[in-house]
Protein backbone atom coordinates (compact mmCIF):
# COMPACT_ATOMS: atom_id res chain seq x y z
CA UNK A 1 0.00 0.00 0.00
CA UNK A 2 1.42 3.35 -1.00
CA UNK A 3 2.21 5.40 1.75
CA UNK A 4 0.18 8.60 1.98
CA UNK A 5 1.40 10.43 5.63
CA UNK A 6 3.14 13.46 5.61
CA UNK A 7 6.61 13.49 6.77
CA UNK A 8 8.13 16.81 8.49
CA UNK A 9 11.90 16.49 8.69
CA UNK A 10 13.84 18.85 10.19
CA UNK A 11 15.92 20.88 8.97
CA UNK A 12 19.34 22.78 9.91
CA UNK A 13 19.70 25.73 12.39
CA UNK A 14 22.29 27.34 13.56
CA UNK A 15 22.00 28.06 17.58
CA UNK A 16 24.55 29.24 20.23
CA UNK A 17 27.19 28.63 17.18
CA UNK A 18 26.22 25.03 16.56
CA UNK A 19 24.63 23.08 13.61
CA UNK A 20 21.88 21.62 14.94
CA UNK A 21 18.63 19.64 13.49
CA UNK A 22 14.81 21.33 14.07
CA UNK A 23 12.30 23.55 13.01
CA UNK A 24 11.68 25.24 16.32
CA UNK A 25 13.63 27.91 17.91
CA UNK A 26 14.58 27.12 21.57
CA UNK A 27 12.22 29.97 22.75
CA UNK A 28 9.70 27.61 21.73
CA UNK A 29 10.28 24.71 23.55
CA UNK A 30 9.01 25.69 27.36
CA UNK A 31 5.42 24.71 27.21
CA UNK A 32 3.44 23.17 30.25
CA UNK A 33 1.21 20.23 29.15
CA UNK A 34 -2.30 20.76 28.65
CA UNK A 35 -4.89 19.35 30.61
CA UNK A 36 -6.57 17.41 27.39
CA UNK A 37 -5.05 15.88 24.20
CA UNK A 38 -6.89 16.23 20.93
CA UNK A 39 -10.00 14.62 20.35
CA UNK A 40 -10.70 13.03 16.93
CA UNK A 41 -14.22 14.53 15.88
CA UNK A 42 -14.99 10.46 14.94
CA UNK A 43 -14.24 9.24 17.93
CA UNK A 44 -15.55 11.34 21.33
CA UNK A 45 -14.81 10.36 24.45
CA UNK A 46 -17.20 8.59 26.89
CA UNK A 47 -16.77 6.76 29.93
CA UNK A 48 -18.34 3.91 28.77
CA UNK A 49 -16.12 3.73 26.00
CA UNK A 50 -12.66 4.57 28.02
CA UNK A 51 -13.66 1.39 30.24
CA UNK A 52 -14.50 -0.55 27.26
CA UNK A 53 -10.66 0.56 26.34
CA UNK A 54 -9.23 -0.45 29.09
CA UNK A 55 -10.59 -3.70 29.35
CA UNK A 56 -9.18 -4.36 26.17
CA UNK A 57 -5.82 -2.93 26.71
CA UNK A 58 -5.71 -5.30 29.36
CA UNK A 59 -6.89 -8.33 28.30
CA UNK A 60 -4.51 -11.10 26.73
CA UNK A 61 -6.92 -12.69 24.79
CA UNK A 62 -6.70 -10.40 22.24
CA UNK A 63 -3.24 -12.22 21.14
CA UNK A 64 -3.74 -15.87 19.70
CA UNK A 65 -2.47 -17.60 22.33
CA UNK A 66 -3.88 -15.61 25.64
CA UNK A 67 -0.70 -14.36 26.88
CA UNK A 68 0.05 -10.97 25.55
CA UNK A 69 -2.11 -7.49 26.18
CA UNK A 70 -1.36 -3.93 25.05
CA UNK A 71 -0.19 -3.77 28.81
CA UNK A 72 2.36 -6.06 28.61
CA UNK A 73 4.60 -3.77 26.47
CA UNK A 74 3.02 -0.64 27.85
CA UNK A 75 2.71 -0.94 31.25
CA UNK A 76 0.67 1.39 32.53
CA UNK A 77 1.17 0.27 36.34
CA UNK A 78 5.01 1.71 35.54
CA UNK A 79 6.69 3.83 32.68
CA UNK A 80 4.14 3.38 29.89
CA UNK A 81 6.97 0.93 28.71
CA UNK A 82 8.37 -2.13 29.44
CA UNK A 83 11.61 -0.97 30.04
CA UNK A 84 13.71 -3.83 28.31
CA UNK A 85 15.54 -3.05 25.03
CA UNK A 86 13.00 -4.82 22.97
CA UNK A 87 9.46 -6.31 23.75
CA UNK A 88 8.91 -10.52 23.89
CA UNK A 89 5.40 -11.04 22.04
CA UNK A 90 3.13 -14.51 21.35
CA UNK A 91 5.71 -17.68 21.41
CA UNK A 92 8.80 -15.11 22.97
CA UNK A 93 9.32 -13.71 19.62
CA UNK A 94 11.44 -10.41 19.76
CA UNK A 95 11.16 -7.50 17.16
CA UNK A 96 13.88 -5.19 16.76
CA UNK A 97 12.66 -2.28 18.31
CA UNK A 98 12.07 -0.20 22.09
CA UNK A 99 8.23 -0.18 22.86
CA UNK A 100 7.79 3.75 23.13
CA UNK A 101 6.13 5.15 26.42
CA UNK A 102 2.43 5.42 26.36
CA UNK A 103 2.01 8.03 28.52
CA UNK A 104 1.33 11.41 26.80
CA UNK A 105 1.10 9.29 23.50
CA UNK A 106 -1.95 11.36 22.67
CA UNK A 107 -0.37 14.66 22.07
CA UNK A 108 1.98 12.57 19.28
CA UNK A 109 0.90 13.12 15.64
CA UNK A 110 2.31 10.24 14.50
CA UNK A 111 2.84 6.78 16.27
CA UNK A 112 5.38 3.98 16.52
CA UNK A 113 9.17 5.11 15.50
CA UNK A 114 9.09 5.20 11.74
CA UNK A 115 5.51 7.10 12.17
CA UNK A 116 3.89 4.34 10.17
CA UNK A 117 0.55 5.13 12.07
CA UNK A 118 -1.24 8.32 12.02
CA UNK A 119 -3.13 8.39 15.14
CA UNK A 120 -3.77 6.15 18.25
CA UNK A 121 -6.94 4.23 16.33
CA UNK A 122 -4.02 3.16 14.00
CA UNK A 123 -1.50 2.34 15.98
CA UNK A 124 -4.02 0.17 17.92
CA UNK A 125 -4.72 -2.45 14.85
CA UNK A 126 -1.65 -2.99 14.49
CA UNK A 127 0.26 -5.28 17.69
CA UNK A 128 -2.69 -7.27 17.48
CA UNK A 129 -2.35 -8.42 13.97
CA UNK A 130 1.46 -8.87 14.00
CA UNK A 131 2.89 -12.44 13.87
CA UNK A 132 5.79 -11.23 16.44
CA UNK A 133 3.52 -9.37 18.98
CA UNK A 134 -0.20 -10.12 19.62
CA UNK A 135 -0.15 -12.54 16.29
CA UNK A 136 -3.94 -12.86 15.80
CA UNK A 137 -3.77 -14.20 12.04
CA UNK A 138 -6.90 -11.79 10.67
CA UNK A 139 -9.30 -9.04 11.99
CA UNK A 140 -12.13 -11.61 11.48
CA UNK A 141 -10.56 -13.78 14.24
CA UNK A 142 -10.33 -11.13 16.77
CA UNK A 143 -13.85 -10.06 15.95
CA UNK A 144 -15.12 -13.48 16.17
CA UNK A 145 -12.77 -14.08 19.63
CA UNK A 146 -14.06 -10.90 21.20
CA UNK A 147 -18.10 -12.01 20.25
CA UNK A 148 -17.98 -15.10 21.56
CA UNK A 149 -17.91 -13.23 24.77
CA UNK A 150 -21.01 -11.96 26.00
CA UNK A 151 -19.99 -9.11 27.92
CA UNK A 152 -17.83 -7.74 25.10
CA UNK A 153 -20.62 -8.13 22.80
CA UNK A 154 -23.29 -5.80 25.61
CA UNK A 155 -20.78 -2.92 25.83
CA UNK A 156 -20.03 -2.55 22.13
CA UNK A 157 -24.14 -2.35 21.37
CA UNK A 158 -23.95 0.01 24.10
CA UNK A 159 -21.07 2.23 23.31
CA UNK A 160 -21.37 2.34 19.63
CA UNK A 161 -24.92 1.46 18.93
CA UNK A 162 -26.14 -0.21 15.85
CA UNK A 163 -26.85 -4.42 15.22
CA UNK A 164 -22.90 -4.87 14.08
CA UNK A 165 -21.28 -2.78 16.88
CA UNK A 166 -18.12 -5.02 17.31
CA UNK A 167 -15.74 -4.23 14.56
CA UNK A 168 -12.20 -4.01 14.35
CA UNK A 169 -12.55 -0.04 13.99
CA UNK A 170 -14.35 0.21 17.24
CA UNK A 171 -12.22 -2.07 19.25
CA UNK A 172 -9.19 0.40 17.66
CA UNK A 173 -11.46 3.15 18.54
CA UNK A 174 -12.05 2.24 22.43
CA UNK A 175 -8.26 1.22 23.62
CA UNK A 176 -7.79 4.76 22.11
CA UNK A 177 -9.95 6.33 24.01
CA UNK A 178 -8.66 5.00 26.81
CA UNK A 179 -4.89 5.84 25.51
CA UNK A 180 -6.22 9.45 25.84
CA UNK A 181 -6.53 9.03 29.29
CA UNK A 182 -3.11 8.43 29.90
CA UNK A 183 -1.86 12.09 30.44
CA UNK A 184 0.96 13.15 33.30
CA UNK A 185 0.37 16.48 33.85
CA UNK A 186 2.00 18.97 36.78
CA UNK A 187 5.07 17.76 36.50
CA UNK A 188 8.21 19.91 38.19
CA UNK A 189 8.98 21.44 35.10
CA UNK A 190 5.20 22.37 34.72
CA UNK A 191 4.73 24.12 37.65
CA UNK A 192 8.11 26.17 36.92
CA UNK A 193 6.58 27.58 33.59
CA UNK A 194 3.18 28.18 35.33
CA UNK A 195 4.86 30.37 37.65
CA UNK A 196 6.13 28.27 40.40
CA UNK A 197 9.80 29.02 40.40
CA UNK A 198 11.12 27.03 43.23
CA UNK A 199 9.49 23.61 41.52
CA UNK A 200 13.28 23.39 39.72
CA UNK A 201 16.60 22.89 41.65
CA UNK A 202 19.31 25.41 40.25
CA UNK A 203 21.00 22.06 38.61
CA UNK A 204 17.85 20.99 36.93
CA UNK A 205 17.40 25.44 35.77
CA UNK A 206 21.23 25.32 34.29
CA UNK A 207 20.17 22.22 32.91
CA UNK A 208 17.37 23.44 31.11
CA UNK A 209 19.07 26.65 30.00
CA UNK A 210 21.40 24.12 28.72
CA UNK A 211 19.30 22.31 26.68
CA UNK A 212 18.24 25.45 24.69
CA UNK A 213 21.76 27.32 24.48
CA UNK A 214 23.46 23.65 22.85
CA UNK A 215 20.07 23.20 20.56
CA UNK A 216 19.07 20.31 22.22
CA UNK A 217 15.25 21.83 22.17
CA UNK A 218 15.26 22.26 18.27
CA UNK A 219 14.05 18.90 17.94
CA UNK A 220 12.48 18.58 21.62
CA UNK A 221 9.92 21.27 21.69
CA UNK A 222 6.41 21.53 21.83
CA UNK A 223 4.15 20.31 24.59
CA UNK A 224 5.32 17.13 24.50
CA UNK A 225 9.09 17.89 23.65
CA UNK A 226 8.74 15.83 20.69
CA UNK A 227 8.39 18.59 17.84
CA UNK A 228 6.17 21.17 16.96
CA UNK A 229 2.53 21.14 17.00
CA UNK A 230 1.48 19.55 13.81
CA UNK A 231 -1.73 18.02 12.38
CA UNK A 232 -2.07 14.41 13.15
CA UNK A 233 -1.00 12.16 11.06
CA UNK A 234 1.91 14.92 10.11
CA UNK A 235 5.08 13.08 12.01
CA UNK A 236 8.09 15.18 13.27
CA UNK A 237 10.88 13.51 11.89
CA UNK A 238 14.53 13.65 12.62
CA UNK A 239 17.79 11.90 11.23
CA UNK A 240 19.54 9.56 13.63
CA UNK A 241 22.79 9.40 13.84
CA UNK A 242 23.17 12.75 12.31
CA UNK A 243 26.50 12.17 12.69
CA UNK A 244 28.57 9.05 12.58
CA UNK A 245 32.15 9.37 12.49
CA UNK A 246 32.15 8.61 16.32
CA UNK A 247 32.42 5.94 18.93
CA UNK A 248 28.96 5.85 20.15
CA UNK A 249 27.36 4.84 16.27
CA UNK A 250 29.63 1.28 16.42
CA UNK A 251 28.90 0.72 19.92
CA UNK A 252 25.35 0.96 20.07
CA UNK A 253 24.69 0.13 16.49
CA UNK A 254 22.81 2.92 16.07
CA UNK A 255 22.98 2.88 12.13
CA UNK A 256 21.86 -0.29 11.58
CA UNK A 257 18.44 0.64 11.63
CA UNK A 258 17.07 2.48 8.46
CA UNK A 259 13.77 4.08 10.23
CA UNK A 260 11.20 6.08 8.12
CA UNK A 261 12.84 4.21 5.00
CA UNK A 262 11.43 0.86 6.04
CA UNK A 263 7.97 2.34 5.40
CA UNK A 264 8.06 4.83 2.44
CA UNK A 265 11.22 3.24 0.95
CA UNK A 266 12.19 6.96 -0.21
CA UNK A 267 15.98 7.79 0.01
CA UNK A 268 15.83 10.86 1.90
CA UNK A 269 13.77 9.28 4.82
CA UNK A 270 16.71 6.48 5.80
CA UNK A 271 17.32 6.95 9.18
CA UNK A 272 14.39 9.49 9.98
CA UNK A 273 12.98 8.48 13.28
CA UNK A 274 10.15 10.34 15.05
CA UNK A 275 11.13 12.25 17.78
CA UNK A 276 10.31 10.93 20.90
CA UNK A 277 9.09 12.68 23.79
CA UNK A 278 11.34 14.00 26.75
CA UNK A 279 7.95 13.75 29.14
CA UNK A 280 8.89 10.64 31.80
CA UNK A 281 12.33 10.06 30.10
CA UNK A 282 14.12 9.45 33.20
CA UNK A 283 11.61 6.65 33.39
CA UNK A 284 11.86 4.85 30.34
CA UNK A 285 15.18 3.13 30.33
CA UNK A 286 17.06 2.00 27.83
CA UNK A 287 16.92 4.23 25.60
CA UNK A 288 16.83 5.03 21.79
CA UNK A 289 14.88 2.83 19.01
CA UNK A 290 16.89 -0.49 19.81
CA UNK A 291 17.33 -0.14 23.46
CA UNK A 292 21.12 0.22 23.51
CA UNK A 293 22.02 2.84 25.66
CA UNK A 294 20.57 1.64 29.43
CA UNK A 295 21.53 5.38 31.19
CA UNK A 296 19.93 8.74 30.99
CA UNK A 297 23.42 9.85 31.54
CA UNK A 298 24.66 7.96 28.68
CA UNK A 299 22.09 8.68 26.02
CA UNK A 300 22.73 12.30 26.84
CA UNK A 301 26.22 11.96 25.85
CA UNK A 302 25.46 9.97 22.85
CA UNK A 303 22.84 12.76 21.70
CA UNK A 304 24.97 15.73 21.97
CA UNK A 305 27.96 13.13 19.99
CA UNK A 306 25.61 12.02 17.43
CA UNK A 307 23.33 14.75 16.74
CA UNK A 308 25.13 18.24 17.61
CA UNK A 309 28.84 17.10 17.14
CA UNK A 310 29.35 17.90 20.84
CA UNK A 311 31.00 16.81 23.36
CA UNK A 312 29.35 17.55 26.97
CA UNK A 313 31.45 17.91 30.20
CA UNK A 314 30.39 15.69 32.76
CA UNK A 315 28.89 18.73 35.12
CA UNK A 316 26.76 19.39 31.87
CA UNK A 317 25.37 15.73 31.54
CA UNK A 318 24.60 16.28 35.12
CA UNK A 319 22.63 19.26 34.72
CA UNK A 320 20.81 18.21 31.66
CA UNK A 321 19.91 14.66 33.60
CA UNK A 322 18.31 16.91 36.24
CA UNK A 323 16.58 19.09 33.87
CA UNK A 324 14.95 15.48 32.26
CA UNK A 325 14.19 14.47 35.46
CA UNK A 326 11.92 17.30 36.35
CA UNK A 327 9.87 16.18 33.27
CA UNK A 328 8.55 13.68 35.12
CA UNK A 329 4.56 14.40 35.79
CA UNK A 330 1.83 12.83 38.07
CA UNK A 331 0.73 9.49 37.26
CA UNK A 332 -3.39 8.91 37.86
CA UNK A 333 -3.90 5.85 39.78
CA UNK A 334 -4.32 3.30 37.55
CA UNK A 335 -6.96 -0.10 38.49
CA UNK A 336 -7.26 -3.21 37.13
CA UNK A 337 -10.11 -3.53 35.03
CA UNK A 338 -12.65 -6.69 35.80
CA UNK A 339 -12.54 -8.46 32.72
CA UNK A 340 -16.03 -9.99 30.70
CA UNK A 341 -15.97 -13.61 31.78
CA UNK A 342 -16.46 -16.72 29.68
CA UNK A 343 -18.29 -19.06 32.12
CA UNK A 344 -17.72 -22.50 31.69
CA UNK A 345 -15.61 -22.41 28.70
CA UNK A 346 -12.33 -20.80 26.61
CA UNK A 347 -12.06 -18.37 23.63
CA UNK A 348 -8.49 -19.46 23.55
CA UNK A 349 -7.05 -22.25 21.90
CA UNK A 350 -9.72 -22.87 19.87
Amino acid sequence: MKNTKKTVRTVPLLIGGALVIGLASPASALEALPKQPPIPKDNPMSAAKVELGKQLYFDPRLSLNGTVSCNSCHDVSGSGTDNRPVSVGVGAKTGGRSAPTVWNAAFMTSQFWDGRAATLEDQAKGPILNPIEMAMPSEKAVIDRLSSIPGYREQFTKVFGGANALTYDNIAKAIAAYERTLLTPDSPFDRYVKGDKKALSAEAQRGMKLAQEVGCTACHNGVNFAGPALPMGQGFYAKFPTFSDNEYVKKYQLDADEGRYEVTKNDADKHMFRVPTWRNVALTAPYFHNGSVKTLDEAVRVMAKTQLNKELKENEVKDIVAFLNSLTGEFPKQTMPRLPATPNMSVVGE
